[in-house]
């Protein structure tokens, strides 16, 4: 079993313990916010710990509950973390996570004392560059709900009864394998599915599509001046660039205002400092991002929402984004508003991976007006790559990343079928490692390989009316094995005999038994 696979394992039992705890009292989505809102708040009551014993108070060996009682040590104290980049926040001592343990051992934790250390915290960010990345983070988390106990006296309880078991996660924090967040969210979707609904599987992208998407937008390259994400759920997939390169800031968009939310802490969670990434709520194609308007990224990668509707209003025609194309996506499929939006925002040096419905490859009407200008007129696709079936939680379609390049050299399109390479389990395929290495080293090589890959001239595709439906450039057609008719029959001939041998042993049984015979 890998490190990955332990943390994991290790992490999903631990949630599952804690999510017990809450059966009955609410629906999964609404506990998922509880346990993810404490869990982050936690991180940030250590982070802040360790900081100012390592940075501000080691050579003074104090404690800072001590330090903060010296009002010399209190002033200094505020300005550098609220002011410094790398923090930007305060928790006093009293409402350190460590502290609130403390109290629910001895019984003398009650929930005001979390609400007052959840208001502290926004409190401290005001008027600070770092407000408007913590302000709201933890408004999913209502500790006044009625859901949680009738009174005061049994929200504590449970609430307490959920810190201490929060508090047993170990963090890994220099030595994580996993997204801490980002995997909570996914277990707690696929684990409480009726509840917390179909489209919430939407807002996360497995860890194995995001790996091919992040190995390939950063083929080649140690840094990333900066990566965009126009639906960008909880982050993980922003986060994960960073594993393959160094990356400068980190920018993004999510409508739904719960994961904007987590997309916030997951950013913070895994040390990129308030400063370094920027992420919008709002409708990516309604309402862009006014700070986002001109910038170009990159890399740009998305998991968009499948067919999702969107206004198509004809106004769009005259938006930078849309208006080159002359035709808009259709309102009941905003898949290539998604694209077109993607490239207005790439940069010339930049490469760009989005994860598609296949109904991208081949629809017409305007879909086809749209597919051939950024084929035909532009050059930008530079590989289609066909995903097995049920590999996402919440549909179980097969779906196809797309490449795009503004800086493409060549004229040809790579197509590559890896529908049937995935691991069978109980609920979902997963893509394993090797399925991972294959699809990124078939990509950078730009490699032909029988029933699995061609690179398709222009001229194939255009003869092919530009539709990019996969079989029609890799043929995975296989042969049936021929059938011997000669040995069927010799086969039939000793079946008939063997039966008409069992049939005279019955009857001569059944003849001595003095019943009838079989015919």
């Amino acid at each position: 079993m890998t490190k990955q696979a332990v943390q994991q394992a290790q992490l999903h039992k631990q949630l599952w313990a804690i999510a017990n705890d809450l059966r009955g009292n609410m629906d999964a989505s609404e506990f998922k916010n509880y346990i993810l809102g404490i869990i982050f708040y936690r991180y940030l009551s250590e982070n802040l710990e360790r900081i100012i014993e390592k940075e501000y108070l080691s050579e003074d060996k104090i404690s800072y509950e001590e330090a903060w009682k010296n009002p010399e040590y209190k002033e200094v104290l505020i300005q550098e973390l609220t002011e410094n980049s790398d923090i930007g926040y305060l928790i006093e001592p009293e409402y350190l996570y460590s502290k609130m343990i403390q109290l629910i051992k001895v019984g003398k934790f009650d929930i005001s004392v979390l609400s007052k250390a959840i208001n502290s915290l926004g409190e401290s960010t005001i008027g600070h560059s770092s407000q408007e990345d913590f302000e709201g983070l933890f408004d999913d988390m209502d500790l006044n709900s009625s859901r949680l106990g009738r009174g005061e006296k049994e929200r504590s309880a449970l609430i307490s009864k959920i810190m201490l078991k929060i508090n047993e996660i170990d963090f890994m924090h220099e030595d994580a394998e996993i997204d801490v967040l980002g995997d909570a969210y996914e277990y707690m979707i696929g684990q409480f599915a009726a509840s917390a609904g179909k489209k919430a599987g939407e807002f996360y992208t497995p860890q194995a599509v995001s790996e091919i998407l992040a190995r390939i937008v950063t083929l080649g390259k140690k840094e990333i001046k900066d990566v965009y994400d126009p639906t960008c759920g909880s982050g993980s997939l922003l986060l994960r660039i960073a594993k393959h390169a160094k990356v400068g800031k980190y920018y993004g968009q999510e409508k739904i205002q719960t994961t904007y939310n987590l997309a916030r802490m997951n950013m913070l969670l895994h040390k990129v400092r308030f400063n370094r990434f920027d992420i919008y709520q709002g409708d990516t194609l309604e309402h862009p991002c006014e700070r986002h308007k001109e910038l170009k990224f990159e890399a740009v990668v998305a998991n968009p929402p499948y067919s999702a509707k969107w206004s198509g209003d004809a106004k769009f025609l005259d938006d930078e984004r849309f208006s080159a194309y002359g035709r808009l996506a259709p309102a009941s499929k905003a898949d290539y508003a998604f694209v077109q939006h993607m490239i207005h925002h790439l940069d010339d040096n930049g490469t760009m991976a989005v994860v598609l419905p296949h109904g991208v490859l081949f629809r017409g009407a305007a879909e086809d007006v749209i597919r051939k200008y950024l084929i035909k007129n532009k050059n930008y696709l530079d590989a289609v790559i066909g995903l097995p079936a049920n590999i996402f939680f919440g549909t179980s379609i097969p779906t196809t990343i797309l490449v795009f390049k503004k800086c493409k050299t060549n004229t040809d399109v790579l197509f590559i079928d890896a529908s049937n390479d995935f691991k069978k389990e109980k609920n979902q395929n997963i893509l394993l490692p090797e399925h991972i290495d294959k699809i990124v080293e078939t990509y950078s090589e730009r490699k032909e390989i029988e029933k699995y890959s061609h690179v398709a001239s222009l001229k194939e595709i255009k003869d092919n009316d530009y539709n990019l439906n996969i079989p029609r450039y890799v043929d995975t057609f296989e042969e049936e094995e021929q059938i011997d008719l000669n040995q069927v029959r010799s086969k039939l001939i000793e079946v008939d005999h063997e039966i008409d041998e069992i049939t005279k042993k019955i009857n001569q049984y059944l003849k001595e038994l003095g019943e009838p015979e079989l015919k």
